[in-house]
């Protein structure tokens, strides 16, 4: 637990606190941690006015709750795991010193209680007629969170627990730079899953709070072709080559699944997802560029990619995958699946021109075709996912229901499970889980 020395500071020593941070100085600009700063600006200043320490106090106290904590030492502590400055991303050793001091510092801030805040109130107000209890029945917040509850994955949790429990945070300075190292910092650090997308024209990196949970024990069936996909993903998180991939085939049957339940496997290893919806494709050079130099390795998923005929993001993709100017580093991938092995639609009237003597026609005709049709020949593996047959279908059923403890018979299993593909969409793994789905529900609901 933390030491008790915030108790015997006072407002103007946390005041200087706040002044001497240096690296870590985005942190000072935050909204929660400024609006804290403005209360102790407040209480040192010459001239205090109740009203508006009452209005600064109840704003900062609604900020934390609003940003969904209500321990002050843990909200600082996940600001300085996520923070970007220039220890974290450059990891110099030479700083530590100075990252000691700041931590210190951020202590001194995150570990000055509510209690104390008040009880520099009261001696500022000295002289001035002020009803005590105004200030004694303003809200506490907390600042030591015994019941700590996070949606963070492992290693996350560890090192916020390793803050909040320690009484001198500087001693954690090469636990934070081990901690950059290995899981990388800001967004990428905190997520594991991205999203690329376009909100009031502006494109932007979105963290994905709650990725699909999907693992790779939850796919049945397809094992030879996962097996390709998986070896190709260690080569890539190991430092090796490794080969951009495409997976196609009918649909539901685990392309997408698959790509998803890599990243629930090889998160802790490093592996980062950011889907790219197709018609955000000219967002490369932009993604690339932020992606470049950082620790961890990133798989560029693109979902259900087909291109109708002159589509810009064709171009982009192509770029990327052939090589332009500006290289794709090598901790970027490009994983696309699709459910047609042509990427780009083709049409019969385009055929005319290979012995048409139409002068609206294109002379070279052949060369536009095959500039179509090689689109998929410049991802280094192809990866084909086709319908099951019936006895592979009702091995991805029986996979599942074992997977999930359901109790039935077999007979009665198959006989439900052929109805199922009957009267629904066909063979395919989503159709198995679709009727597992129901049959677990089925059979619940009825005790």
């Amino acid at each position: 637990m933390s030491k008790d020395i915030s108790n015997t500071l006072s407002s103007k020593q946390v005041k200087l606190s706040r002044d001497k941070i240096s690296i870590y100085r985005d942190l000072i600009e935050d909204k929660v941690i400024n609006l804290f700063y403005e209360l102790i600006v407040l209480i040192e200043s010459e001239t205090i006015d109740i009203s508006e320490f009452i209005n600064k106090y109840n704003d900062f106290y609604f900020a934390l709750g609003e940003s969904g904590k209500s321990c002050f030492r843990e909200y600082v502590v996940e600001k300085i795991i996520f923070d970007e400055n220039i220890y974290s991303l450059n990891m110099d050793k030479e700083l530590i010193d100075v990252v000691k001091n700041d931590l210190s510092n951020l202590m001194n801030i995150a570990d000055f209680t509510s209690e104390n805040l008040k009880k520099n109130a009261v001696e500022s107000f000295k002289g001035f007629e002020v009803e005590l209890c105004d200030i004694e029945n303003l809200p506490r917040w907390k600042n030591n969170c015994d019941d700590l509850k996070t949606d963070y994955p492992e290693h996350i949790n560890s090192m916020i627990d390793k803050f909040m429990k320690s009484s001198d945070w500087s001693e954690h300075a090469v636990d934070i730079l081990n901690f950059h190292k290995q899981f990388g910092t800001g967004k990428f650090a905190r997520y594991k899953a991205f999203t690329w997308e376009e909100i009031k024209n502006e494109k932007i990196l979105r963290g994905i709070d709650g990725p699909d949970p999907i693992e790779l024990k939850d796919l049945i069936g397809y094992e030879v072709k996962r097996e390709v996909i998986i070896e190709n993903t260690l080569q890539f998180l190991h430092g090796f080559p490794a080969n951009n991939m495409l997976l196609y085939g009918d649909r539901g049957t685990g392309k997408s699944s698959t790509v998803k339940a890599l990243l629930n496997k090889y998160y802790t290893q490093g592996l980062r997802i950011i889907e790219i919806p197709k018609e955000y494709l000219s967002g490369f050079p932009e993604i690339i560029r932020d992606l470049r130099n950082r620790p961890q390795k990133f798989i560029i998923f693109i979902d259900d990619l087909t291109f109708e005929d002159g589509e810009t993001g064709y171009t982009a993709l192509k770029a990327v995958l052939e090589g332009s100017v500006e290289a794709k580093p090598e901790n970027v991938l490009i994983y696309a699946t699709s459910n047609r092995r042509h990427l780009v639609k083709e049409y019969f009237h385009e055929r005319k021109g290979l012995g048409s003597s139409d002068p609206n026609e294109e002379v070279h005709a052949s060369d536009s075709i095959q500039e179509k049709l090689s689109l998929a020949d410049r991802f280094g593996i192809t990866v084909v996912f086709s319908s099951p047959t019936q006895d592979e279908y009702l091995e991805i059923i029986e996979g599942l229901v074992k997977n999930r403890n359901i109790q039935i018979e077999s007979q009665e299993l198959e006989r439900r499970a052929l109805k199922w593909e009957r009267s629904h969409n066909g063979r395919s793994a989503r159709t198995a889980r679709q009727f597992v789905d129901y049959l677990e529900g089925n059979l619940g609901i009825k005790g």
